[in-house]
């Protein structure tokens, strides 16, 4: 686990680059990545549009339904925070192999299906702080374009946007490890300990 500076990595990012990664290592992103919640994610798993395909391959997808300010020249990130990311685990890994995407962001970990696609089809999880929406925010550059704005409004659309040394933490990586999973265990070590000693 790496607990030392940042890396940085610039996207689109390769599948042997990917698997290079490990829990623990604090990334700084640069590129386009997509943002896509709940209706984005049903939308990619019952429509499967071919567009999508070019622009999330070897890209990252953000679980984050941000507040955005029309501007006279385009649209402006005011907030970007993380969405919980466990409400996409019935689709995530069909999103990851179907669209070769090489990373998803968010917080709060995902489940055994997703940790099991990260694994076969070389992807990571990727925690980005809560709770600092606004700071995230100055690291989007620009926003490239946005799909299905009209059909699913402003927090559900897909957002193509440019990003700038975004920190995020890696917390599920291509070997099967788990930050997330590894926390339980531990508090439930604890727990059965404490629980011993009453």
């Amino acid at each position: 686990m790496n607990k030392g500076l940042s890396k940085k990595i610039s996207l689109p990012i390769d599948d042997a680059t990917i698997r290079t990664l490990r829990i623990g290592d604090n990334l700084e992103v640069s590129g386009t990545i997509v943002t896509a919640r709940d209706m984005a994610h049903k939308f990619m798993v019952k429509e499967s549009p071919s567009f999508l395909k070019p622009l999330l391959k070897n890209t990252f997808i953000y679980h984050c339904g941000p507040v955005i300010r029309k501007e006279s020249n385009g649209y402006r990130f005011l907030a970007a925070g993380p969405t919980t990311s466990i409400r996409e685990e019935p689709y995530q890994d069909k999103v990851i192999k179907d669209y070769q995407v090489r990373g998803v962001i968010g917080k709060g970990g995902m489940g055994a299906k997703t940790l099991k696609a990260l694994q076969e089809h070389g992807a990571v999880y990727l925690h980005a702080t809560g709770g600092a929406a606004p700071l995230l925010a100055q690291h989007i550059i620009s926003v490239k374009d946005v799909h299905m704005l009209d059909e699913f409004g402003v927090p559900e659309a897909m957002w193509v946007i440019e990003v700038k040394d975004f920190p995020v933490l890696v917390t599920m990586d291509t070997t099967g490890a788990s930050l997330h999973a590894e926390l339980i265990k531990s508090s439930s070590d604890l727990r059965d300990k404490l629980m011993d000693t009453l």
